[in-house]
Parts: structure tokens; C-alpha cells; sequence
């Protein structure tokens, strides 16, 4: 029994020093997410390489008091394991509140500004408890099943509630192409699939270019002002399309 509790107690201890090592290493290198990865272990840097394209576009929000919300915490069922990424976000904003959301138990992976909810990404219930608790978000990151139908569900309902300026990522969008996750290899615009999906909505970019009289706008028309697209990776940009053409009004031509 004492022998037990000395290896439980070891290893509790451990793991703190470990932790607190790696924020130490992290403060001398939080503007540099690639490093940041390496140091907490996440494979967004060396499993695959997102952390360029982060540095990219998230650079502008670091030191802002931001919301920030990430689906998937890793790990799989064991509790003890995953947050990686959650800590690696942590030191890189250092004035944001993170938040995540697994369909495991991830309590143990909490910390000061890292708060952890358990359920699925496709029960709208429980994704409204969330944003009733802490409203909209600045940046959303989907890093969870990935399974198609899962990402776009949780787009539909989660866009929305990102704030204007926002961004929206969709990660390891290969999954597109694999049919165990509901994609598909030979039919490229196959509905249902990640890149059928999300191909669908640039047209939306160009809404005030349709010659189609009297349009009406989708959501997405309205609120989509950019899309970048990167190996296995998607950026949405969230703000007013509202940029008029300079041919056309109402969808119609000028004067015509």
C-alpha cells in the first residue's frame, strides 16, 4: 500500500516539475509557435506542420484578451493524457482564456485559464450550454473526430457564434479522402465530404457578382470574407462581405 501511494505521489510530482519546466523553456520562445509544439509535445508541429500557417494568421490575436476554443483534447479515453496543444496555446496567448471540449474526461488536463468541457461536438445542447457560459468566441480550431459529417456539423452550429474578425480552422482535412471517416477517394465533389463542403461556399465570396437579380444572401455570403486552404488544413475568416461590385447592383447591371 505505501509502496503504491510512493509511486502514485513520484509520479504526481514528476509530472508537475515536468510541467512547470516546459512553461519556464516557453517563456523565452512564446512568440514562436513552432517551438512552443516541440516543447509540449503536440503534434501540430513534426506529426504535421500547421504551426507555420498558426504563426501565419494568428500572430495578430497573441496579445489580445481573447476567447479561444478548441474541439478535441487528445489523448484518446485516458484522462491524464492530451492537452498538448491546449498548453502550447496557453504560452502563446498569454492573455487568452482557452477552452476545449473532448467526449472523454479531460478534467485533469484543467489548469489556470485552460477549462475543459465533456461532450460530443455534434450535440447542439451542449455546444449552446458552452457559448451561453462564455458567449462568442475569437478563434475556433476543430481538432477533433474528424470524422466529415462531425466537422460539418459542428461548423454550422459553432461559426455563427465566432466573432466578427474571428477565424475558423478545420485541421487534418485529409480525412476528406478517407472513406472511414465518410469521404472518398474518386468522387472529389461527393456531398457530405469536408472539401465538397467547404468548396461550396467561395462561390459565396463573389455573392455580389451573381447576375442573379434580387439574390438572396446565405449566412455564409454574408459573414465569409476570406477562405485559405493549405495541406490538410482550412482558415475561415468570419466579418461583413459587404464589398460591393462595380458592375452590378442588386445583382443586377447598373442602370440596365
Amino acid at each position: 500500500m505505501i509502496s503504491t501511494l510512493k509511486k502514485k505521489f513520484d509520479w504526481q510530482t514528476k509530472y508537475k516539475v515536468k510541467r512547470k519546466l516546459n512553461v519556464l523553456k516557453a517563456f523565452f520562445v512564446s512568440n514562436n509557435l513552432t517551438k512552443l509544439a516541440k516543447i509540449f509535445k503536440t503534434d501540430k508541429w513534426g506529426g504535421h506542420f500547421y504551426t507555420p500557417h498558426y504563426q501565419l494568421h494568428f500572430a495578430p490575436y497573441r496579445l489580445k484578451k481573447i476567447k479561444f476554443l478548441e474541439i478535441g483534447v487528445g489523448g484518446y479515453e485516458n484522462p491524464h493524457s492530451g492537452g498538448n496543444s491546449l498548453r502550447m496555446w496557453k504560452a502563446y496567448f498569454p492573455f487568452a482564456k482557452i477552452y476545449s471540449l473532448d467526449i472523454h474526461d479531460k478534467s485533469p488536463q484543467e489548469e489556470s485559464r485552460i477549462k475543459i468541457y465533456r461532450g460530443s461536438q455534434v450535440d447542439k445542447e451542449f455546444l449552446q450550454s458552452i457559448c451561453n457560459e462564455v458567449g462568442e468566441f475569437d478563434l475556433i480550431v476543430d481538432d477533433g473526430s474528424h470524422i466529415n459529417e462531425h466537422v460539418i456539423e459542428s461548423f454550422e452550429f459553432l461559426f455563427p457564434k465566432l466573432k466578427k474578425g474571428g477565424i475558423y480552422v478545420v485541421e487534418d482535412t485529409q480525412t476528406s479522402y478517407w472513406e472511414d471517416y465518410g469521404g472518398t477517394s474518386t468522387d472529389f465533389n461527393k456531398k457530405g465530404t469536408i472539401y465538397c463542403f467547404f468548396k461550396s461556399l467561395i462561390d459565396g465570396l463573389n455573392n455580389e457578382e451573381f447576375m442573379l437579380p434580387d439574390y438572396k444572401k446565405t449566412y455564409y455570403d454574408q459573414h465569409i470574407v476570406s477562405m485559405h486552404f493549405y495541406h490538410n488544413m482550412i482558415f475561415i475568416y468570419k466579418g461583413d462581405n459587404n464589398e460591393p461590385s462595380n458592375y452590378l447592383v442588386n445583382n443586377k447591371v447598373k442602370n440596365g
